[in-house]
C-alpha cells in the first residue's frame, strides 16, 4: 500500500499538533476551553465572547473524477452538520489545490470550506471531529482540512 499523500492545507495542523506534543504545557493549554486558555483573547473589550472559529476544508473529489455532487454535499450537510452545529454555519464555495507528494503533480478540485463559530468545550471539539471523520468514511477522502483558533464573537 503507498502513503497517502498530504495535503498543504493540513501542514500547519500537523506542526501544531507536533508543537503541541513536545511540550506538555502547550498541550494542556491547546485542550482546555477557550475562557480558560491563557492564549484566549480578552474579548471583554469588545463586548463579545470568547469562542473558537472552525474551519473544515472539504476536497470534492474521489481520485481524479468530481465524487461529491451538489445533492451529496447537500445531503452530508443536513444530516451530519447542521444537526450537530443548529445555531448555525457559513459554507463557502472553493477550488482547492494541493501537490501529490509520489508525483509532484498539482492536483486541483472543487471544495467546501465550512466556518463555525462555538464553544471550545471538548464536547464541540468531539462534534468537529465526528464530522471530519463521517465525510472522509462517506466519501473515501484521505483527509478534511482543519483549523481552528480563538476568536471574540458577538451577534
Amino acid at each position: 500500500m503507498r502513503p497517502m499523500p498530504i495535503r498543504p492545507f493540513l501542514l500547519s495542523c500537523i506542526v501544531m499538533a507536533g508543537l503541541a506534543g513536545a511540550d506538555p504545557a502547550v498541550a494542556q493549554r491547546a485542550d482546555a476551553p477557550v475562557a480558560q486558555r491563557t492564549d484566549a483573547p480578552d474579548c471583554t473589550l469588545y463586548a463579545a465572547s470568547a469562542m473558537i472559529e472552525a474551519q473544515l476544508f472539504f476536497g470534492r473529489n474521489i481520485g481524479a473524477e468530481l465524487g461529491v455532487s451538489e445533492r451529496d454535499w447537500t445531503d452530508f450537510l443536513d444530516k451530519e452538520v447542521t444537526p450537530r452545529f443548529p445555531n448555525g454555519l457559513t459554507v463557502v464555495d472553493a477550488s482547492g489545490h494541493w501537490r501529490d507528494m509520489e508525483t509532484g503533480r498539482l492536483i486541483r478540485e472543487p471544495s467546501k470550506v465550512v466556518t463555525l463559530l462555538a464553544g471550545g468545550d471538548p464536547a464541540t471539539l468531539r462534534l468537529i471531529h465526528e464530522i471530519v471523520d463521517l465525510y472522509k468514511d462517506q466519501f473515501h477522502q484521505q483527509s478534511v482540512g482543519l483549523s481552528i483558533r480563538p476568536v471574540c464573537v458577538s451577534f
